[in-house]
């Protein structure tokens, strides 16, 4: 089996403030399993730092309203490449990210206000019948390999 995990997590700067979002929880999910980083933000030609982008009306636009959603999607579709042949059954995704977000994610007015919904990648990932989860769930302990 191999897990696909936002990359941030594993510790790589690429979330949009040039950050990382390492999660030791999610690390030692991945001890002994083949582990694939991704980040569709970055796979999609966006830059680290970056502006911050949310969902609005099905749309993945910046803080300054600007589309963005042809580099995520492209993202999306890149990491969905990098995923072909592998034995993936389970993504560790960003939680709330218009990317990686599964369930809740932020609803597109940079207020901080929460929606259902799911990012662009997490999407495409459940479509292929792969199971996405967010960092929080393997925090909480609902998560096994």
């Amino acid at each position: 089996m191999a897990i696909a995990v936002s990359a941030c997590l594993l510790g790589e700067c690429c979330r949009w403030d040039g950050g990382t979002n390492r999660c030791e929880a999610v690390i030692r999910l991945c001890r002994g399993q083949e582990v694939i980083p991704v980040c569709p933000e970055c796979a999609g030609g966006l830059g680290t730092p970056r502006l911050p982008s949310e969902i609005r009306d099905g749309v993945v636009v910046n803080r300054e309203g600007v589309s963005v959603d042809a580099a995520f999607r492209a993202g999306a579709v890149s990491c969905l490449g990098q995923l072909e042949g592998k034995p993936v059954t389970l993504a560790v995704l960003k939680a709330r990210s218009p990317s990686c977000g599964t369930g809740r994610i932020y609803d597109g007015t940079f207020s901080g206000t929460l929606t259902a919904g799911d990012g662009v990648f997490a999407a495409l990932l459940k479509e292929k019948g792969i199971r996405v989860v967010s960092e929080e769930d393997v925090i909480r302990g609902n998560v096994a390999p």
